[in-house]
């Protein structure tokens, strides 16, 4: 029997408490967990937050396609609930207000890709380091198949000496150019070296030329610093800014059989540990019938994309593709014969960036291919050293001229930029409008004239706008997702961080009347001229694009040896190339030029749509400059200098089949 003192409850009785009680609770959980407007970011917030909470802000990928697109943020009303913390339960007037992080985007962009892998590829690099003589011959016989040259000994001291890194992959362009004559005789190779035009002759540990060429006199220069440790040979030089060696890819073939044949480690016991002695220098008359060397049979043949290409394989676009046979209108851009050497629209291996063997869209798009200042080519294989080449071209690398002689024009002297927070600009370019020989029916082809035009932000403005077309260059393509572009303000938003013109518009000589002051007929109503910044004021600049004009662009050394990001393009080979990791110590760009925008949206971002990366650029440039001056010094040209003309001293001795050093072996 129940008390009368406690009758039982009816359910309305419950009804009555339990429904308030409901209803307190889930207002207090409503408004502790309904986000307020003052945490809803409008922008990415710095590094360092978790994404917890997503933007109301979509982030804009430079992606191909929409499979590739992130997945938009999710809008306010989905944003997830937070997971309970020992915050969550306090009263909502005692909590502290919680800070939201950033979302994180569905894909990484490329660009973070693209970095991740070349911090790898460089880590494998600098693991391949040899620290004593032993382990350098080993890794020399591991990638040459063949045993190390001699004087190998006196090599590796000398660059231990100057505190040199070593590492056998460096020196991977000086076999690149060398390997190719071990098809043709030695005899040959020393009588046309010797008997050529221009040359450096070294005897008995002395190095001396008739020529007072600039340029030779900086390159004998250059080898007398290790003249000491060279034996006798004939050094021939390419004094043109083009280069001049086009051989047949047949023939190159067939050369390069004759040298994998030749990859013998000869038995210690045969081995040749020393050169041989040349004849002295005897002076010749020009009509002396007793020089005989083979008839280079020079061409002058225009285009220079016709010579260029028979160094390319048979069935390669490049000899597959039409020729051109006018460049007086828009040139066409195909983006999709960059696709081997691209991630998702950006340069993912410089060095086949760099060919053009698989992309015969640039015989419109690079002035060397459609009328270089200069052409004079020849199909014959001969031992001729030079400063840079394309990727057919046949000469062998030495360092070029203006990097040894380090003219402040080229290198900025002693003032290397101030720190990265203490830049004044973002990007910067100035230059004369070379290439080539431009005229008034192919300037629009050229590289240069392409570059300026596309930092015009009114010629982009009023494309985008319909109002008039580009003339010779494109706007981007839906591969890079422009945040600018969506918003139809790539002209205004270029013209904010571009500080980009031509110094003189080099017009061609055969206009009449003669223009002055840098002007162009055919090319003023498109171009204005701006005043020249030396090399020391653009290093206050973050940015330095570096675009090819007759040949290499000089100033590449001094903008990696800067506090600067140097932005490359080129088609151009230098000796340093197996050296430098795209990047990791710069940022490579596409000839065509259409990721540049892509480019500069992922490191200074775009509005509060986009985030900028400029830590990222900072350490790039930062790691690029450290590296140069570590391995781009001028005892790191020499060392590759003496490394190089040992081995074609080998190459040129008849015995060359049985000549090494071996003492490693022997100990």
């Amino acid at each position: 029997m129940r008390s009368p003192a406690f009758p039982p409850r009816r359910p309305s009785h419950l009804v009555r408490y339990i429904f308030p009680a409901l209803l307190l609770l889930s207002l207090f959980y409503y408004l502790s967990n309904k986000p307020r407007d003052s945490q809803v970011p409008s922008t990415y917030l710095s590094n360092g937050h978790d994404s917890s909470i997503s933007s109301s802000s979509s982030y804009k990928q430079g992606a191909p396609d929409v499979a590739n697109q992130p997945a938009k943020n999710p809008s306010q009303a989905q944003n997830p609930v937070h997971a309970t913390t020992e915050d969550d339960v306090k009263p909502i007037h005692e909590s502290k207000p919680v800070q939201p992080s950033p979302p994180k985007p569905a894909t990484p962009h490329p660009i973070d890709d693209l970095i991740k892998v070349a911090s790898r590829d460089f880590e494998d690099l600098l693991a391949k380091e040899s620290k004593t003589l032993a382990e350098a011959a080993q890794a020399y016989r591991k990638r040459r198949g063949r045993h190390p040259p001699p004087g190998f000994d006196k090599w590796f001291e000398f660059a231990k000496e100057n505190n040199a890194i070593i590492v056998e992959d460096f020196f991977d362009q000086a076999y690149h150019d060398l390997n190719p004559f071990w098809g043709l005789d030695p005899a040959m190779i020393r009588n046309e070296a010797l008997n050529y035009e221009m040359v450096i002759n070294i005897r008995n540990g002395s190095a001396s030329a008739e020529s007072d060429w600039f340029w030779t006199q900086i390159w004998l220069n250059m080898i007398q610093t290790v003249e000491h440790l060279l034996p006798d040979m004939d050094i021939a030089l390419n004094a043109m800014d083009e280069p001049r060696l086009v051989v047949p890819w047949e023939d190159i073939i067939a050369y390069m059989k004759k040298e994998k044949k030749s990859r013998i480690l000869t038995p210690v016991k045969e081995v040749v540990k020393e050169f041989g002695k040349l004849a002295p220098l005897v002076k010749h008359d020009d009509d002396d019938k007793s020089v005989t060397t083979i008839d280079k049979d020079w061409e002058d043949t225009d285009p220079y994309w016709v010579i260029a290409r028979r160094g390319c394989a048979p069935d390669s676009p490049a000899r597959k593709q039409a020729l051109l046979t006018s460049f007086d209108n828009k040139p066409t851009f195909s983006p999709s014969w960059a696709t081997p050497h691209q991630y998702q629209g950006y340069v993912s291996n410089s060095s086949l960036s760099a060919e053009f063997c698989h992309q015969p869209d640039l015989q419109g798009l690079e002035g060397i291919f459609i009328e270089p200042l200069t052409t004079s080519a020849t199909k014959v294989l001969f031992p001729m050293f030079g400063g840079s080449k394309l990727a057919t071209n046949n000469e062998i690398l030495l360092p070029a001229p203006m990097y040894w002689n380090e003219e402040e024009r080229f290198t900025g002297g002693d003032d290397h930029g101030p720190s990265w927070e203490n830049k004044i600009g973002p990007l910067i370019w100035r230059g004369v409008a070379t290439g080539g020989r431009n005229n008034e029916s192919n300037w629009k082809g050229f590289q240069r004239h392409r570059f300026v035009a596309m930092n015009n932000g009114t010629k982009l403005t009023r494309a985008e706008e319909g109002v008039e077309q580009p003339i010779n260059f494109e706007l981007p393509g839906a591969t890079y997702n422009l945040a600018a572009q969506k918003d139809k303000r790539l002209g205004p938003w270029v013209s904010q961080w571009s500080d980009v013109g031509f110094t003189d518009l080099f017009c061609d000589p055969k206009v009449e009347p003669e223009q002055e002051d840098g002007r162009c007929v055919y090319t003023d109503s498109y171009y204005e001229t701006v005043p020249g910044q030396k090399l020391a004021v653009q290093f206050y600049y973050k940015y330095l694009p570096d675009i090819d004009g007759n040949s290499f662009s000089g100033r590449y050394l001094g903008f990696l040896r800067s506090t600067s990001l140097p932005i490359k393009s080129t088609l151009w080979r230098e000796w340093h190339d197996s050296r430098l990791v795209a990047w990791k110590h710069f940022v490579p760009m596409d000839n065509r030029f259409q990721d540049y925008y892509g480019i500069m949206e992922y490191f200074l971002g775009y509005e509060d749509t986009v985030p900028a990366h400029d830590d990222v650029a900072e350490k790039i440039a930062m790691d690029g400059k450290a590296w140069a001056e570590k391995v781009l010094r001028k005892e790191d040209m020499q060392i590759y200098v003496l490394r190089l003309l040992l081995e074609y001293a080998r190459l040129s001795d008849d015995r060359r089949e049985s000549m090494g050093w071996v003492e490693d072996l022997l100990s």
